[in-house]
């Protein structure tokens, strides 16, 4: 094969490899833009805001990005993450707590919620007094319903953020493909620097399968 020959066949690869990278770059850019864009849009008609840092409660103080975020409105997918676990979360375990509830959820209180209820029933069938039962109840179904907006809140912030994420990964894998486009157009532009000086009727070097004939000749003689 004739050096141009194969040097215009790497030019043309190049060049080929080169628009893919392209393409993928600029698909993967605009699927970023629209990650980014979408969250912060959805986010900001939520119209939440974090509380201002003089406003912070002392256990809240000790989250680095409420105070990052102190008096800014929830707009992006970090910011999403600290509010639902940093705020949301904190707020839920407390309430968990003030009710004597310890580190309970939304599913672990339907067990506590049933148990009571079958207190109440069983007392109220016995004739003795459901008084403190009810109010025991009452304070169940309180912190379940709390427990239940808390962290259906929480996973929907959460899932915001798990999209931003991907939007940033999107926009990392754009830029590599760019810069590897752009590395490998320059590689193309040396090989057709590389092609134009190259005379016509060189030809590449066969090595593979290669028969050296005087040595054939010399050692048949042997």
């Amino acid at each position: 094969m004739k050096r141009r020959t194969l040097d215009l066949l790497l030019i043309v690869g190049g060049v080929l490899i080169a628009a893919l990278l392209v393409v993928l770059g600029l698909v993967m850019r605009n699927n970023a833009d629209f990650a980014k864009s979408y969250v912060r849009n959805q986010l900001s008609q939520q119209q939440i805001t974090f509380t201002p840092a003089s406003a912070l409660a002392e256990p809240e103080k000790a989250s680095s990005c409420l105070i990052k975020y102190a008096g800014t409105p929830l707009d992006s997918g970090k910011k999403a993450e600290c509010y639902a676990n940093d705020y949301i979360g904190l707020h839920l375990r407390e309430s968990a707590t003030g009710a004597g509830q310890d580190g309970a959820t939304y599913a672990t209180l339907g067990g506590v919620q049933r148990e009571v209820k079958g207190r109440l029933t069983a007392a109220t069938d016995a004739g003795q007094p459901t008084t403190a039962i009810q109010a025991e109840l009452d304070k169940v179904n309180g912190l379940r319903e709390t427990m239940f907006k808390g962290e259906t809140l929480r996973g929907l912030l959460l899932t915001s953020y798990g999209f931003s994420v991907f939007g940033e990964k999107g926009d990392l894998a754009a830029t590599v493909s760019l810069l590897a486009a752009a590395v490998l157009l320059l590689a193309v532009l040396a090989g057709l620097v590389h092609f134009l000086k190259t005379p016509s009727d060189p030809m590449v070097p066969e090595t593979v399968g290669h028969t050296d004939t005087a040595t054939d000749k010399t050692l048949s003689k042997v």
